[in-house]
């Protein structure tokens, strides 16, 4: 049996997120000696805590068989997006987006869409509104990654949630990335903007569900 592998830059927050939970349990104890308040009350905070170890667990995926153009889903959840809009902080022009929205019980580990180089990377500061609102993408903190390789760019968002108060990005202008391994994580309910050429043949449909590393969303052209 595999050890469930916990992603990197999570550890001090599960050992925040126990501390506290212990702290709370340790008042339930000292404050209540009516087993019919400790046990329920301990019950839900040991479900807590084992629920934040779980959320930042890093899954093992098997991405599916294709070339460079091949371009898979950074994340586990919901197409909530399909559709050609006008993409003004890097390429200035019309691009499909296709939008993929993270709920609490998904995995939130992010993975590299394709294989190429980073050409841009760029951190927003932002609001927290509701991750599944149109207006998040532009509003709410994110992190924007571009990949290229010789079929094209492709440009990605990490959108903070309501909940999500840190993204954990791991692009670097000019590095080479290879789809299917982790490009960070974003903590509690999110999403992620995906924005592909005009030509790119889309794979999925609003709807849909997604798992990272796994799920093609386009083939480039």
């Amino acid at each position: 049996m595999k050890l469930i592998r916990i992603d990197k830059d999570c550890h001090g927050t599960i050992v925040i997120a126990w501390v506290i939970l212990a702290c709370l349990i340790a008042c339930v104890l000292y404050f209540s000696h009516s087993l019919w308040v400790q046990i329920p009350l301990i019950t839900i905070f040991l479900l807590n805590a084992v629920f934040v170890f779980w959320f930042h667990r890093v899954p093992e995926r098997t991405a599916p068989e294709g070339d460079d153009r091949t371009v898979t889903s950074v994340a586990d959840g919901k197409v909530i997006i399909v559709e050609k809009v006008y993409e003004k902080e890097y390429f200035k022009e019309e691009r499909i987006q296709v939008s993929v929205y993270m709920n609490f019980f998904d995995v939130h580990a992010n993975f590299w869409p394709m294989d190429g180089q980073i050409s841009y990377y760029k951190y927003h500061p932002g609001k927290y509104l509701l991750a599944f609102l149109p207006k998040a993408s532009e509003k709410n903190e994110h992190a924007t990654t571009v990949i290229g390789n010789s079929h094209g760019e492709v440009l990605f968002k990490q959108i903070a949630g309501t909940f999500a108060r840190r993204i954990v990005c791991y692009s670097e202008t000019g590095n080479s990335v290879k789809r299917a391994e982790q490009c960070g994580i974003i903590k509690f309910g999110s999403r992620i903007d995906m924005y592909f050429p005009l030509d790119a043949d889309i794979k999925v449909k609003v709807g849909d569900l997604t798992r990272a590393c796994e799920t093609v969303i386009a083939e480039l052209r």
